[in-house]
């Protein structure tokens, strides 16, 4: 009679040889599969973070802070 923690081990045993074979096999099905699991990942927040915001460009972003540097030191020139 197998103990439950063996059965648990062996089935912890089988999954990570699943994974290596997908990740190892270099099969279209298992490259595909996985690019699409990453796009989702990376996907989803940037989808979220981008939704919503005008984002300003660098060049609106340094002037903006020159003015107000400047504005804030009225001794400057």
């Amino acid at each position: 009679m197998v103990s439950k923690g063996n059965n648990a081990s062996a089935a912890a045993g089988r999954f990570r040889a699943k994974i290596e074979h997908a990740l190892y096999s270099g099969d279209k099905k298992h490259v595909l599969s996985g690019l699409a699991i990453i796009s989702i990942l990376f996907g989803i927040p940037w989808y979220f973070m981008n939704q919503g915001t005008n984002h300003q460009s660098h060049q609106d972003y340094l002037e903006k802070a020159r003015t107000e540097r400047l504005s804030s030191n009225p001794s400057a020139k």
